[in-house]
């Protein structure tokens, strides 16, 4: 549950800071009447993220065992790396996030071009709303109780809306960089669960044989039908009896992953200084 929460909630709020920065832009700006066509494009993607979860859905429940397996690596590692290139784009990002959808937006509303306008908010919900359904297919899929999953994913995507509309109306107010901080080192977790789940269900799928060997025996731990076994393998991808290939693979990510999410911001400093030591 954790772990979709902070997947709908972090998915969800990117799209809709997005589109409540140029909903607040059209505002400022006097430019309300151009706000349906906004929410035209939000509607229309949202309609088509829609889809596409519920035809991904049905097409996994209906191949053989093996063919599913095989689907679950596929979405799996797609997951991993849809989520990967998020935290790259947000690290990288979201300082100028709002100059440059404000020039984007004045360029649209200067030209008069609705079609634009509808363009931005389809695109940005677009992307999110396809990345959490990959992302969340591929949780639901890892983890061992679907409807708690399922719970987190709503509430998510709910309180994400209710942030969103709060920023929109200046009624809240949240450190952006702290908060894309903290769910990117919990991302790098899920995603690092998501390698081992992936990992596993290739094995089961016939796709890999080496690295089979037992190295931890959790059954103690991840057991089945408990609480913290739904915690620890959808969140963690914790299998009770994982193979040395599912815990290289965890291990591997998150010390690569977990290293970009941290390191820059200690290093980013000096570099700045010692470029206006240069310059002057």
């Amino acid at each position: 549950m954790l772990a979709t929460f902070v997947i709908g909630l972090r998915e969800g709020l990117e799209a809709a800071l997005i589109i409540g920065i140029i909903a607040a832009f059209l505002r400022q700006r006097g430019g309300e009447h151009l706000l349906g066509r906004v929410w035209a494009g939000v509607a229309l993607a949202t309609g088509l993220c829609l889809v596409a979860a519920v035809g991904l859905q049905l097409v996994d429940a209906k191949l053989p065992q093996a063919q599913q397996e095989g689907l679950e690596t596929i979405v799996g590692l797609a997951a991993v790396g849809m989520v990967s290139y998020m935290i790259v784009w947000m690290q990288r990002h979201s300082r100028s996030l709002r100059a440059s959808l404000e020039q984007v937006t004045a360029r649209a509303v200067a030209s008069g071009s609705a079609w634009a306008l509808v363009g931005m908010a389809f695109v940005a919900v677009l992307r999110e709303g396809l990345e959490t359904a990959v992302f969340l297919l591929a949780t639901f899929q890892a983890s061992s109780d679907r409807e708690l999953a399922s719970v987190g994913a709503v509430l998510g995507i709910g309180v994400a809306a209710v942030l969103g509309y709060g920023l929109y109306r200046g009624a809240v107010h949240i450190d952006l960089r702290r908060f894309f901080m903290a769910t990117s080192v919990v991302l790098v977790l899920v995603a690092a669960g998501l390698v081992m789940a992936s990992l596993h269900a290739a094995h089961n799928a016939g796709w890999l044989s080496v690295g089979q060997e037992q190295v931890l025996d959790l059954r103690w731990l991840v057991q089945a039908g408990s609480v913290q076994a739904a915690l620890l393998t959808g969140m963690l991808g914790l299998q009770a009896q994982p193979r040395l290939i599912e815990v290289m693979g965890w291990l591997a990510y998150v010390v690569i992953a977990g290293a970009f999410v941290l390191w820059p911001r200690t290093a980013a400093a000096p570099r700045r200084s010692q470029r206006a030591m240069a310059e002057a």
